[in-house]
């Protein structure tokens, strides 16, 4: 079982076409390995578990991503403390989740299975 409402997975932009040289480059760098979902999308487990993300359509930087028992409980709550939901609920490959931002602007995500 996951923990609630903690950060769970770091998602990265790789750029459109550059996702298997992101992946060789850390698979060189630092013995990276990677599990693919689709053509544009590669997972990784190194510590934290994360992604490359070659069909973003966000702005530039990496995404913080939160685990949540609850996925619409976690939605209102971001939405009562005053953040902004910049993507609403969706599917994924693995589960579903939202993209929101804080107050300072910066764009994180909520998912759960």
């Amino acid at each position: 079982m996951k923990p609630d409402c903690k950060l769970d997975y770091l998602e990265m932009q790789a750029g459109a076409g550059t996702i298997d040289r992101v992946k060789a480059f850390y698979s060189s760098a630092f013995g990276w390995t990677f599990t693919d979902y689709g053509p544009s999308y590669a997972a990784f487990e190194e510590g934290l578990d994360g992604g490359f993300d070659g069909a973003a359509s966000r702005e530039a930087g990496p995404l913080p991503v939160i685990y949540a028992d609850n996925l619409e409980a976690a939605l209102d709550a971001v939405e009562d403390a005053g953040g902004r939901i910049v993507r609403p609920i969706f599917s994924f490959p693995g589960g579903r989740r939202f993209h929101f931002t804080d107050p300072a602007g910066n764009e994180l995500a909520v998912w759960s299975e």
